[in-house]
């Protein structure tokens, strides 16, 4: 038989030097890659080629054709949402991105942080959602020659405020009946919520003057009946606007007032607006919790999409009711009460809806501005409801107390968050990747459900830094390691050896020379 001893004799240090220094760079390579797929993805390439192509392979089955990179499924404003259902054996909805219905103005909020802090709010892909969204609302076929409406038209996605603002106010000098054009300037070039009141004051009169001369004409043909829609979205957001500077403002009443009567409006703008979400806070400020019960009546139904304000309202509105009583210690003696019952069950309820939210009202984690869009169920949802909706939770005596007590034990009926669910949908797996690209790069994302390191960038990580430390040695040590690697391998080869003996002790000497001869 091969002696082993004789090959290992003839390997030279530089041998061990040049295996352990090649296997080191290949599995930090490996590592890298790993990493970078992770963070990106949130999954392991290794365990998703596995699981997607070799173990379909291995076992005859064809349908593992699925892609490794889990899909950012993020779209526009226009979407449907999670409703509430037992959700085991439904298919999960795509992730929707929808607008922020309490989105900041970028000259009079946005801007004053950047110039604060010298970071940027708000990311390119959620501004050109914004953009996407201002062509939508505010351009039609009928602007087809009209040089100030195709102003506006290139100026909403232009990157550089600077010309932007620039293009509104060549619209205007154009024509001063360009409502566009005002709702720009009254977004980014006025840098106090009272400049942008009085920006959109004089933009409304001119949105109802167009709204009343296209209305005249609008069954007169597409072109007509579209220049009638596109002033209709004009005129509903300006007046949205106004009622936010109005809430902003400190003048809660004509805010409320106005909001309730856009809520009335039916044209298909307010599907994406969420106008009610407006409203909601609006009433929290003023403490009017019959209101907001009443609001949360007609919104909170089976059939209609749900949204973090929607499920937190109702558990705040629940829990205002306990709250102010409520001790952990004595209900873990006596049991919880049929309405402290309920409040813990909205709570949880909410949670499962949303469960990034908790930690922004704990404050266990920093709140940062809100995005122009959000992702339902998302992190960036959760900075958008705690940012505004915070205060309402600390006017409300007990009630933080309360979802801290409560809070956690929703993850406890919900083991497996991604593969079913209690009173929704299982938990979208496309929310971090979304996130990300709506977030600041300065904000950290949080995740749910938390995900551990997978194992194989564990064991390249490990693999990489021993084999280097080999490396090292063998470079520093040779004759050492020479004989610790000449050991090392005699000593794995002793069970093989123990084998090969009992073998040939049971079989004839010359059998396995037959057998190689055959």
């Amino acid at each position: 038989m091969w002696d082993s001893s004789v090959f290992l004799s003839t390997l030279t240090p530089k041998f061990y030097v040049a295996l352990t220094g090649t296997s080191s760079l290949i599995s930090g390579l490996i590592l890298i890659f790993e990493w970078w797929y992770f963070r990106k993805y949130g999954t392991s390439f290794i365990e998703q080629v596995s699981i997607n192509h070799i173990s379909p392979w291995i076992s005859g089955n064809d349908n593992g054709t699925e892609s490794l990179a889990p899909s950012n499924s993020s779209s526009s404003s226009s979407g449907s949402s999670n409703n509430t259902t037992t959700a085991t054996t439904q298919n999960m909805p795509e992730c929707k991105v929808w607008r922020n219905p309490l989105n900041l103005f970028r000259g009079a909020e946005y801007q004053r942080f950047y110039w604060a802090t010298q970071k940027e709010p708000l990311t390119f892909y959620d501004m050109n959602l914004s953009a996407q969204d201002h062509q939508t609302f505010f351009t039609c076929e009928g602007d087809a020659g009209k040089a100030e409406y195709e102003i506006m038209q290139t100026a909403w996605r232009e990157r550089n405020p600077v010309v932007r603002i620039k293009a509104a106010k060549n619209a205007l000098e154009i024509n001063p009946d360009c409502a566009p054009a005002y709702i720009l300037l009254a977004e980014e070039e006025a840098t106090t919520i009272v400049e942008a009141e009085k920006i959109l004051r004089t933009a409304l009169k001119v949105a109802e003057s167009n709204y009343k001369k296209s209305q005249t004409f609008q069954h007169q043909g597409a072109i007509a009946e579209g220049i009638h829609r596109r002033d209709t979205n004009v005129l509903i957001y300006i007046k949205r606007r106004l009622a936010m500077c109005a809430r902003k403002l400190g003048k809660l009443k004509e805010a409320v007032k106005m909001f309730r009567d856009l809520t009335k409006e039916i044209p298909p703008i307010m599907n994406v607006l969420n106008i009610h979400e407006n409203l909601l806070e609006a009433l929290l400020e003023m403490q009017a919790y019959a209101d907001c019960q009443a609001v949360l009546a007609k919104y909170d139904d089976i059939s209609l999409p749900k949204s973090a304000t929607i499920c937190y309202t109702a558990a705040l509105l629940k829990a205002r009711v306990v709250a102010e009583k409520f001790s952990p210690d004595i209900a873990s003696k006596r049991g919880l009460s049929p309405a402290e019952m309920s409040a813990v069950e909205a709570i949880h309820r909410a949670v499962e809806f949303n469960p990034h939210v908790p930690k922004y009202l704990l404050e266990m984690k920093q709140l940062i501005l809100p995005p122009e869009h959000i992702l339902k169920r998302g992190d960036s949802e959760a900075l958008a409801y705690a940012f505004f909706h915070l205060n309402h939770w600390k006017n409300v005596e007990g009630a933080l107390n309360l979802l801290h007590c409560t809070w956690e034990g929703t993850f406890r009926m919900l083991p497996y968050p991604l593969e079913r669910g209690h009173l929704f949908y299982p938990y979208p797996t496309c929310t971090e990747c979304a996130d990300r690209e709506l977030l600041p790069s300065f904000h950290e994302v949080s995740v749910y459900p938390k995900k551990e390191l997978p194992f194989f960038i564990l064991f390249t990580a490990g693999l990489c830094s021993i084999t280097a430390l080999l490396a090292l040695l063998t470079h520093q040590y040779p004759e050492s390691m020479g004989i610790f690697a000449s050991t090392t391998l005699n000593w794995f080869s002793l069970p093989f050896h123990f084998v090969k003996e009992r073998i040939e002790s049971v079989w004839p000497c010359n059998l396995l020379q037959q057998l190689s001869r055959i």
